[in-house]
């Protein structure tokens, strides 16, 4: 069992040493770019109105 967290854990170092320039560009791409909260603000209220509409449709 040991083993296993072992190798997933190299697996993981492995895999963010690899995607470590691709993540970097990303990152710095990002500090670049404009913000737009209300792109993410209004689908998130709307998904969370939706759940709020079908547990009342349960109850």
């Amino acid at each position: 069992m040991n083993w296993e967290i072992l190798l997933a854990g190299l697996a993981a170092v492995l895999l963010i040493l690899f995607f470590r320039p691709g993540i970097k560009a990303a990152l710095e791409q990002s500090r670049v770019a404009p913000k737009d909260w209300p792109g993410v603000l209004i689908p998130l209220a709307l998904v969370v109105l939706f759940v709020i509409l079908l547990i009342a449709m349960v109850r």
